[in-house]
């Protein structure tokens, strides 16, 4: 009951604020679509990054590039900390101030396209240079993030997937094979710990975004292969369920006791300085692993199959890509950077440094992907018609919120043992089920 009650309350508070939103918006002329227009095609136009300062580096190389391509047509480059990017776009959109273009992942799209911030792009893609050239199984899970799973709010530029990172150095001295089983990665994680020497055989995500990590591990233990069944989620099946336990398990025992605040900076710090066998994290650590341990001492693979031989479940990763708003006065010049900027080259250039996985089919078919030994294996495990998917729902407007902000709290408790898994598991499907339940109210 006092879970209803809260988010009714919330949803209250939140119809109240938009209201305001219009009513500030329609007297100052500066939020909606309204206020937005094509443009000539030239001036400057700015750009907000939403991963700023990892990724600085590269939108740089190709923010150079598009100007000398493009004179007439300046970039004001914005870099946003992914931690923030959308707290600050929810106060652009309530204050103004949008820029013409930025990063959008599909984790908070459907927020976005809520309050009417994006503008569509179905019809620009279809008339320009991308046509056919996007990978289908983003544009479909940008597509059911938007909502109404008909209509693009963003061009997909990269996708990711969790990951077993392993140290190979490691698991050669003690004897081990790369884990293929869930038997064999448990086993590993017992024999690499010697909690004397501060060796760990795991690090687990305890801080921001321990409950999406989490689920990653839950489907793929348990081989439920789909989120919903008729409206009610699967997150508190008993197989997963069980499959919480198994890896909540590993906590002071396999990993160290500060793991409990560890968002994913943290976790990836500490696998890379160079005491811990295994990480679970996403392909977004490569080019990190790489840099401190070299090639040849670390590697990455899918996570594995619940059954070993059997069907494979991952859990959807969230899938980045570009969005113009509604407010730009520039829209057909922001229209040319992202055109630009999802262009094989390009891509394929921000895909290689960021180790992701490239939009552009024919980025996809680079070198680099190739040489790129867990992005190749990622790919191929996506791509194999045995995986199932596992698809999250980034539509609900309540997602971030309630695998953030409402749950991660208690799954620290699980860590701590203040909480079972069992109430873990059906607190997140409560929240889950009315979510659910609200959005289909609103489709009707």
């Amino acid at each position: 009951m006092r879970i209803s009650q809260h988010r009714r309350g919330r949803r209250a508070a939140a119809v109240a604020v938009a209201g305001v939103l219009a009513l500030t918006a329609a007297a100052c002329g500066d939020s909606g679509a309204a206020a937005g227009a094509e443009g000539d095609g030239r001036g400057t136009i700015e750009f907000w990054d939403n991963n700023g300062g990892a990724r600085t580096a590269v939108w740089k190389k190709i923010i150079a590039e598009f100007e000398k391509q493009n004179p007439d047509i300046k970039v004001t480059y914005v870099p946003v900390p992914i931690t923030d990017v959308q707290s600050k776009y929810d106060t652009a959109i309530a204050g103004g101030g949008l820029p013409d273009v930025g990063g959008v992942g599909t984790a908070y799209l459907a927020n976005m396209v809520a309050q009417d911030a994006l503008e569509p792009l179905t019809e620009r893609i279809a008339d320009s240079t991308l046509e056919g050239r996007l990978s289908r199984g983003m544009v479909a899970s940008v597509e059911a993030a938007g909502g109404s799973g008909k209509e693009l709010f963003s061009v997909p530029t990269s996708a990711n997937q969790g990951t077993l990172w392993y140290r190979t150095d490691l698991f050669e001295a003690a004897g081990l094979e790369t884990p293929e089983t869930w038997e064999e990665f448990y086993a590993a994680a017992e024999k690499l710990t010697d909690r004397g020497a501060n060796e760990f055989g795991f690090t687990i995500r305890g801080g921001a975004g321990s409950v999406a990590q989490a689920l990653e591990m839950m489907y793929a233990q348990s081989g439920i292969d789909t989120f919903w069944k008729d409206d009610r989620t699967t997150v508190n099946d008993p197989e997963n369920v069980k499959a919480l336990e198994r890896y909540v398990g590993l906590y002071k025992k396999a990993t160290p006791a500060a793991d409990l605040n560890n968002d994913f900076a943290k976790m990836v710090a500490q696998f890379d300085s160079g005491d811990i066998g295994m990480l679970q994290h996403n392909l977004g650590s490569y080019t990190d692993h790489v840099k401190a341990f070299g090639e040849d001492r670390v590697d990455g693979i899918p996570l594995p199959p619940a059954e070993k031989g059997g069907v494979r479940t991952v859990v959807s990763n969230p899938v980045d890509g570009l969005g113009l708003f509604r407010t730009s006065k520039n829209k057909s010049a922001a229209w040319k950077f992202i055109e630009f900027a999802a262009s094989p080259e390009m891509n394929s250039l921000w895909n290689e440094e960021a180790g992701a996985i490239p939009a552009n089919n024919d980025a996809a078919d680079d070198a680099w992907v190739a040489d790129a030994k867990p992005i190749r294996a990622a790919m191929e495990s996506v791509n194999d018609p045995d995986t199932r998917i596992v698809q999250l729902p980034y539509y609900l407007p309540d997602w971030n919120n309630i695998s953030k902000a409402d749950t991660e709290p208690d799954f620290q408790k699980v860590l701590l043992g203040k909480v079972s898994a069992q109430e873990f598991a059906d607190k997140l499907a409560t929240l889950l089920n009315e979510a659910q339940a609200e959005w289909r109210q609103q489709q009707e």
